[in-house]
């Protein structure tokens, strides 16, 4: 499983790009993930640039 660091991301919608299957950008501006099987798939903590996806225990 990965979530995304709030505090972390910036918006800038990179992982989106990468990744659109498994993330999307929230109404707070920030990405979440909708996906992890695919996030992992797409290369999981990789696709984001500033580190702000995280991968989690469950």
């Amino acid at each position: 499983m990965y979530k995304v660091n709030k505090e972390k991301c910036i918006g800038c919608q990179v992982c989106v790009q990468t990744c659109p299957e498994a993330t999307k950008i929230a109404d707070d501006g920030k990405a979440e993930v909708v996906n992890s099987k695919k996030l992992e798939e797409c290369g999981g903590e990789s696709v984001c640039p500033i580190g702000a996806i995280e991968k989690t225990e469950k």
